[in-house]
């Protein structure tokens, strides 16, 4: 079961909006179908990102895989700490393992997020 206080991309990113700010990762279920997280190409603060387009990539012992802004806007801060350690993606993907904030060019875009029951939705039939 998702978090009820964000809201997710079908491309299995999380957002938690707070103000124009919104705090973004990977999901649960991203971070399991990935396995063990060994590479994280954290984005660089002050980029101007789009919403549905590559911010970064996240490397595991099974693949490469894009993670895809949920929302536009310019990346003001990024958890440097997964430089480090990016398994912490794997043990806490909502708290310590998020990837950056985005201060959102487009509050709007928010109303294009699923909520944490139509996210385990999607979730479902993807895996059907």
């Amino acid at each position: 079961m998702s978090p009820e206080d964000l809201k997710y991309h079908k491309e299995h990113t999380w957002a938690k909006i707070n103000g124009r700010k919104a705090t973004i990762g990977i999901t649960h279920y991203a971070q399991e179908s990935l396995g063990d997280i060994v590479y994280l190409e954290l984005p660089d603060v002050d980029t101007e990102v789009d919403k549905d387009a590559e911010i970064a990539e996240i490397e595991s012992t099974k693949a490469t895989s894009a993670i895809i802004a949920p929302v536009s806007g310019k990346i003001i801060e990024v958890n440097e700490e997964l430089a480090e350690s990016p398994e912490i993606i794997n043990e806490d993907p909502y708290e310590k393992g998020w990837i950056a904030v985005i201060e959102m060019s487009n509050t709007k875009e928010i109303e294009e997020l699923l909520d944490p029951k139509d996210y385990d939705k999607y979730v479902e039939e993807e895996a059907k």
